[in-house]
Parts: structure tokens; sequence; C-alpha cells
């Protein structure tokens, strides 16, 4: 599933190459997860003055409304001057003056949804939820402690939820707590002030690495030029159960949170 890191790394791709770009056509495939929430035409004529990204979300942000793009379970984005015929699983094509963004999505979890702004309900259930921005200001240790004493829930899960900090999906939760020496079952509210600041840097950190190796491709993540990540190669416990730790040689382990792998190290990870 595209994280935090993909998404951005997917922003970075085509954001510059499809700003100003006029929209000149609008091509929908199957049904994605979401509705449009306005009909293709209306979208022809605006311009794309700029691509944002809101937690997984990428805002296309036109003249008039806004677009949010969500690359859900398996989807990737292409941009490109020309791409070869939509095939069974593209489901989006937008035409524009600056090239063609398609939306290729395998399992269809993915959504493009059109709002008038941020304000308008459309965006507000999509977006009013999120946590912080990691790499924004407002990721303050002190306040990820307070967060953090509000959770009964085990750290792995609260980190995924979102809601306390955005991006921090399945496998840079596993790599931030490792780097942070914290067990993925350790309760969020008995983790201490200094260790919860040491999560804090983790995160950064992790989620920092990961951006600047492309992301990670386990399956099909590409960027929008069609290039694969390699934050994967790096992980010291991700995927790795039963090799040795790359830190202590203790075989990693794996356990299952909510239906998601979990690895992580007895010796090196605490409760």
């Amino acid at each position: 599933m595209p994280e935090l890191p993909e998404v951005e790394v997917t922003r970075l791709s085509f954001a510059d190459r499809i700003a100003g770009g006029r929209i000149d056509a609008v091509r929908l495939g199957k049904p994605l997860r979401w509705p449009l929430g306005c009909e293709p035409a209306d979208l022809v004529g605006r311009t794309v003055r700029s691509v944002d990204r809101r937690g997984k979300y990428l805002l296309l942000r036109l003249d008039e409304g806004l677009l949010l793009l969500h690359l859900g379970m398996s989807g990737s984005i292409r941009f490109a001057p020309e791409l070869p015929p939509a095939g069974v699983h593209d489901h989006v094509d937008m035409k524009t003056s600056r090239g063609i963004l398609r939306l290729h999505d395998p399992r269809r979890f993915g959504a493009l949804v059109y709002a008038d702004s941020e304000d308008d309900p459309a965006a507000r259930k999509l977006l009013g939820g999120l946590g912080v921005e990691p790499f924004g200001p407002g990721f303050d240790p002190l306040a990820f402690h307070g967060a953090l004493q509000k959770r009964r829930a085990p750290i792995k899960q609260v980190l995924l939820a979102g809601d306390v900090v955005v991006g921090v999906g399945n496998i840079y939760a596993s790599e931030a707590l490792f780097a942070a020496g914290i067990r993925p079952t350790t309760r969020a509210d008995r983790i201490s002030r200094p260790r919860a600041r040491r999560l804090h840097q983790a995160i950064v950190t992790v989620l920092g690495r990961a951006l600047a190796l492309g992301g990670s491709t386990l399956r099909d993540f590409s960027s929008a030029q069609g290039q694969n990540g390699y934050f994967q190669l790096d992980a010291m416990v991700y995927g790795r159960a039963g090799q040795p730790c790359r830190v202590c040689a203790t075989p990693v382990r794996m356990l299952r949170q909510g239906q998601r792998s979990t690895f992580w190290c007895p010796v090196c990870q605490k409760p």
C-alpha cells in the first residue's frame, strides 16, 4: 500500500510538470472507491495551479475547485506527454495541455474526488480526521507525547490510525519503533516522555530516509515517471522475519496486529 513517502515521491515526480496545464478531457473507467462528485466534462477548461499533499491525499488545486486523489492499496500515477491506450486497470485519464495524468489501480481502492474547496463537506469528510504532518511544525515532541497519553491501544496501532500523526504506515511504523527501541505491543499511554521524544525523532528520520530513497517498492509502486523506490532494501526489520537483527543478530520476529504484519527485534525493542 502506498504510504506517505510514496505519495510524496509521486507528487514530486509530476507536480511541476503539470502545473499550469489546462484540462482538455477527462476519461473515467470502472468505478473507484468514491464517485468523482461532478461530471467529467465540468472539469474541462480548468487549469491545474499546483499539486499539494495532505496525508496520503494528493490535492490538485485548480483555478476553480480542487481534486483529491488517493492511490488506495495498489494505485500508481503516470504523467507523460503521451501514454499508450488505457488498459483494463487504468481508471482515470486526465488529458491536459502539459501531458496526460493516469491513475492505474488494479484493486480500485483509489479515488479521484472533486470538491469546491477544502472547506467543502466532501473534502472535510476525507481530510478532517487526519493528524499533523510529520514534516510540519505542528509535529511537536511534547504534543506528540500528550496525544499518546490519551491512547490505551498498542503504539503500533496508534501510529497506523493516522489521527495523531499522518503517514506512519505499516512499513515505517515498524522501522520507527525499531529505531526508537520501543516494542510495537507497548501501550501508547505507557510510553514515557523521553521515549516519546525518541520515537518522534525516529518517525521524522525514517520517513525522511524513505523519501530520499524514493519510497518502497514491494510489488508495483513507482513514481509518475515510472521509477521504483528502494527503501525496502535499507529496512532494519520490515520483511526480515527470521533473519538476524542488523544490530544484535537476534532473529527478527513477526506478529500480526490489526491484520497487518509487524516486524520487531525482541532484544533491541523494550516494552
